[in-house]
């Protein structure tokens, strides 16, 4: 799952080298903590949070085959 959401991120950012994504695990859920430059925060999260939703609704039907719970929060 961290393979993919590093992929989406890094399609939609500049600075490559700027993106961090650490994963946090536990017995039922998985928090993804996503930091990136703060100019490029704009572009993740999209107009009125519109693409920060896709990615998480992206990520939340992943994780339904593994019967987990995940969340994934923007950082700048």
């Amino acid at each position: 799952m961290k393979d993919i959401l590093e992929t989406i991120i890094l399609n939609l950012v500049e600075n490559k080298e700027a993106v961090e994504i650490k994963e946090v695990e536990q017995e039922k859920s998985i928090t993804f903590e996503v930091k990136v430059a703060e100019g490029e925060m704009g572009k993740i999260i999209g107009k009125q949070g519109r693409l920060a939703k896709s990615i998480r609704n992206l990520m939340r039907a992943m994780a339904t085959k593994e019967q987990k719970r995940v969340s994934v929060e923007f950082i700048g």
